[in-house]
């Protein structure tokens, strides 16, 4: 039959704090939707973005990525810019999985959704046009079931999450908020 979890994906303290003062409301709702998830009994999977020291994992090539050494150690595994922010409560039970690219698959997220027996992903991500884009494309081709938390999501750029979530994402996966999506658990 399979099952759904829930991926909880970039929701670092760097990310977040790389969107100003005030963290985007999608924190609020992706810590939500985790609440909603463990009282529904739904695995909650986070990702995460970080490198070993020195980067290199990163080419030159890699447009993305490729001025992240100048930054010195933000994206290091271990640095505090890459820990998960606390609002999500996440646990130690919890799997974290650490990614080197854009989408989440660029990780052992796929071995992790196997033993959990994860058909059905629903997905809350920072930011809507990196790693949601990235991992609904990809996670689509593997032939998952899809939702995404329109709420638990966030782009610095306003006009192309709402592109994304409104016209793009609607073509592969169910769109809803938390709050829709808690209300049928």
């Amino acid at each position: 039959m399979g099952t759904t979890a829930l991926l909880v994906m970039d929701f670092q303290v760097g990310i977040v704090g790389s969107f100003g003062d005030t963290p985007p409301a999608a924190v609020a709702a992706a810590s939500s939707a985790v609440t909603a998830a463990r009282k529904a009994g739904i695995p909650v999977v986070f990702v995460r973005v970080a490198f070993r020291p020195g980067y290199p994992e990163i080419s030159p090539r890699n447009q993305n990525f490729s001025a992240l050494p100048g930054y010195g150690d933000v994206f290091h595994e271990g640095a505090p810019t890459t820990a998960l922010v606390a609002e999500l409560g996440a646990t130690d039970a919890d799997p974290v999985v650490v990614k080197r690219r854009v989408g989440a698959f660029a990780s052992d997220l796929a071995q992790v959704l196997g033993g959990l027996d994860a058909t059905h992903l629903v997905l809350a991500g920072l930011t809507t046009s990196g790693v949601v884009l990235s991992t609904v494309r990809d996670a689509s081709d593997r032939d998952y079931e899809l939702t995404v938390l329109s709420d638990a999501c966030a782009d610095p750029d306003e006009a192309v999450h709402r592109v994304l979530v409104d016209t793009v994402f609607p073509t592969q996966a169910q769109v809803v908020t938390v709050a829709e999506w808690a209300a049928k658990l």
